[in-house]
């Protein structure tokens, strides 16, 4: 039979139809949809269906046209007697629900023996063929839906649902409580299955999720939608406890008979498999409880058995396996402290053992000892990078041991200085920035320098290193032997980003003062060029300003004639420029160059001013002693020598202590005179009395023709170093003294344990301050009058205006 024409008023009927009157046929048509799921249904009988539906739901408002309004009202008024909707939908919602019932019940009769695959299989296809049916008949009772059950929710009913939703309850109630325990034990079988390594069927294992999160209708207002209570209750619960079961059994035999290392692999792969697992079938909600319960059972029950494999994996070099056991341990809430501390003592301990291998020439070979911190650093900041993903965590367990063993360790316990691996480090500096270094590229050379920076970062007392710096960059910039001013620039740079303006300004006004320095000379020249008297000599000079270069004053000398008048010269010529200003000359960091006419051969001889003072006077005697070289000179004895030795070294002067030669008279020398100058079992090649006769070498040779005879003099380097370190001393108390008035003028009263910790946290960037040290300077500034200690509260202080 043919279907009408949809457009037009087939489906109305203006007739009062009573529920008996279309329930058989209604009845048919939802059983043509429960029934014959793969028969499809022809729109017209569709909405037939829909019509019967619509008509019944209509019938009331239909059937009060034409009635007097004292009966419409009757009517109106018995059906809120009856909750407003008895007449127009409780009945056919009634008998849907028993059809549903009855149904399902037939349904069931075919499953109560299954198990296993079997049971998902039967319980998988009728959810989803009833699943699809319920959808259909949903849309067939759509009016329904829109008017009668929504008025009923909306009135608090707590019992009614929409269609589809009814029939997921009568699912609930008739099918899935009878079958829960079997289906679920099926799909926790086919799981262990698969976590066996056996080939599973997954689509049984979706299907049943989607129907237990699909069973989850909200009890309390049927229009919301579904929530996850029996997916959480009939499934999660379950599959929580057989996967803590699974891999509790499982990690135990695994451990018994394979490392640590191979378990690692395992425990990975396992929870890889099991976010795979979420992915392809299982709600996604259930990942989080999921990977805990891994996580439980997997890594923290065998953390213990990591953190012992971890230092075995530190002692081998094993990044790849760190890497694992790190993204493993991760997952535990602090699992990570006890592996930072292992790091940490393990990076001390090489650093340590490290540095105890060059310890006995550390001091003559700072490269070394650097080189030696850097290779350490490098090595684990890799591992920390390569292996944690540089985790802050790790990057400070790094941190911290680098500083430990830097500031404390066999190179400066032997000088019983915490000190030392600053001085040696800017020595290094020295070494590099200097003319004579090996690195000849600029970019060599700033990835060298960007690598002092890392070791400079850890040492504590960065004040020594300021000290030693300055000293070291003040000669290289005296004598020209930089080896290129853009590294020095750039390392200032690098030392005033990392510590600040303060603490690289005097650096930077040296150079400065070089720079003015070269305009004045230039000047110089060109008012020696204009007078009527040019000099003999090529002279040139460098005026620093005193506040900002680390020299001291010089010790009385008598500067050479041959000087002298270069020397006027060049201070008439300053004062004449700069009125008021006066000059010291620093003759001990001064040189020159001496061209000699008394050998074969024409030697250039660079030299210090005081080896040319020396030199100068053979051009008047043949022979002369130490004793009338130190009158001459006015040079100090203990540094005459040192410049003497030298000379004889090079074999430019010749000694002879022959008493006979000399004419030596014992009651012309006093006891002091007679004892020698120097100290055989120091080492000496030479022994000096202050009555040796000197002599100039006339068959002095050389294979070169510019001779440096100015090298370092032993003395003068050591006592050199002596008073840095006691100037640094000096310094940190004047840099305390300052931080302690700082803090009492901002806090008026304090208690003594709280200035102390101020102190340390304002000055600690520095250098690490000395707690007697300060308590000293406490007492200094109550003398000084700068605080009390106050009367009111016990060892409090007060700050004195």
């Amino acid at each position: 039979m043919s279907s009408p024409p949809l457009n037009q008023n087939t489906y109305i009927v203006t007739k009062i139809a009573e529920l008996d009157t279309i329930w058989d046929d209604l009845q048919n048509g939802v059983e043509q949809v429960f029934r014959k799921k793969n028969e499809n249904m022809s729109k017209y009988r569709y909405m037939e269906l829909y019509s019967h539906v619509y008509n019944y739901c209509t019938s009331v408002q239909s059937s009060s046209i034409g009635m007097s309004s004292s009966y419409s009202k009757s009517c109106r008024k018995s059906a809120s007697a009856n909750n407003g909707a008895q007449f127009v939908g409780f009945e056919l919602y009634k008998r849907l629900d028993s059809f549903l019932k009855e149904y399902l019940k037939r349904v069931l009769q075919h499953g109560f023996d299954l198990a296993d695959e079997e049971v998902l299989r039967f319980f998988t296809q009728n959810w989803d063929d009833y699943q699809f049916s319920s959808r259909v008949l949903n849309g067939i009772c759509s009016y329904l839906n829109r008017h009668w059950v929504k008025r009923e929710c909306d009135e608090g009913r707590k019992d009614i649902y929409e269609i589809y939703q009814l029939a997921l309850v009568n699912w609930r109630e008739v099918l899935f409580h009878k079958l829960n325990t079997q289906v679920t034990n099926g799909v926790l079988k086919l799981i262990e299955k698969e976590r066996n390594g056996e080939t599973i069927n997954t689509s049984l294992i979706s299907g049943v999720i989607s129907c237990y999160v699909e069973l989850g209708i909200n009890e309390n207002d049927g229009l919301k939608g579904p929530n996850l209570s029996v997916y959480h209750e009939a499934f999660e619960l379950k599959f929580f406890a057989e996967t803590e079961r699974f891999y509790k059994l499982e990690s135990e035999n695994f451990l018994a008979n394979n490392s640590v290392t191979e378990y690692m692999k395992k425990a990975e792969h396992r929870i890889n498999e099991e976010n795979r697992r979420i992915m392809f079938y299982l709600h996604k909600t259930t990942l989080g409880q999921l990977m805990k319960t891994c996580e439980k059972v997997l890594i923290e029950d065998h953390l213990e058995k990591f953190h012992h494999e971890f230092q075995n994996l530190l002692n081998d070099d094993k990044n790849d396996d760190l890497s694992r056991m790190y993204q493993l341990v991760l997952r535990i809430p602090n699992g990570c402290d006890e592996l930072k501390n292992r790091l940490e003592a393990h990076v001390f301990n090489q650093g340590i053992s490290a540095i105890d291998k060059c310890c006995e020439t550390a001091n003559q070979d700072p490269k070394n000892y650097v080189n030696t911190i850097l290779a350490v650093h490098k090595k684990f900041s890799s591992m920390v990078s390569e292996s944690f993903s540089n985790d802050p965590g790790f990057v400070a367990a790094l941190d911290k041991a680098c500083g430990k063993f830097i500031n404390n360790n066999s190179v400066t316990k032997m000088f019983n200085s915490s000190s030392k691996s600053p001085e040696l480090l800017a020595k290094f500096c020295d070494l590099l920035l200097k003319k004579t270094s090996k690195i000849h590229e600029e970019v060599e050379l700033e990835d060298t320098l960007n690598q002092v920076m890392i070791v400079f970062k850890y040492i504590e007392d960065k004040d020594v290193f300021q000290k030693f710096y300055s000293k070291m960059l003040a000669k290289r910039l005296v004598q020209h032997m930089s080896a290129s001013d853009d590294a020095e620039a750039s390392m200032i740079s690098k030392l005033k980003h990392s510590c600040g303006f303060e603490y690289t300004s005097k650096l930077q006004r040296m150079f400065q003062d070089i720079g003015v320095s070269k305009d004045l000379n230039e000047l110089f020249k060109k008012h020696v060029a204009e007078s009527s008297e040019p000099l003999e000599i090529d002279f040139s000079i460098q005026v620093l300003s005193s506040g900002s270069w680390p020299f001291q004053q010089a010790f009385s000398f008598v500067l050479p004639s041959e000087l002298e008048k270069c020397v006027e010269r060049f201070t008439d010529f300053y004062s004449a420029q700069h009125s008021g200003r006066k000059l010291h000359w620093l003759y001990n960091m001064s040189k020159g160059e001496l061209v000699t006419n008394c050998f074969k051969n024409r030697y250039t001889l660079q030299a210090s001013t005081h080896q040319m003072a020396v030199l100068l006077q053979f051009n008047q005697v043949e022979h002369i002693t130490v004793q009338q070289l130190f009158e001459t000179t006015q040079i100090k004895m203990d540094m005459l020598v040192q410049v003497l030795l030298i000379l004889l070294k090079t074999k430019l002067l010749v000694l002879s202590n022959d008493d006979s030669v000399l004419g030596f008279d014992n009651a012309t020398y006093s006891k002091e005179e007679v004892l020698p100058l120097t100290n055989e079992s120091a080492g000496d090649e030479f022994t000096l009395y202050p009555y040796s006769r000197l002599t100039f070498y006339s068959n002095y040779k050389n294979k070169k023709f510019r001779v440096n005879i100015n090298v370092p003099v032993k003395t003068e380097m050591k006592k050199d170093q002596e008073k840095t370190h006691k100037h640094i001393e000096e310094d940190r108390k004047l840099v305390i003294q300052a931080a302690i008035v700082r803090i009492m003028k901002m806090r008026r009263t304090i208690n003594h344990q709280h200035l102390l910790a101020e102190v340390f946290n304002q000055i600690s960037t520095r250098f690490k301050p000395n707690i007697v040290v300060i308590k000293k300077c406490i007492d200094i500034l109550i003398e000084k009058e700068y605080l009390e200690r106050s009367d009111m509260f016990k060892d409090s202080y007060n700050y004195l205006a």
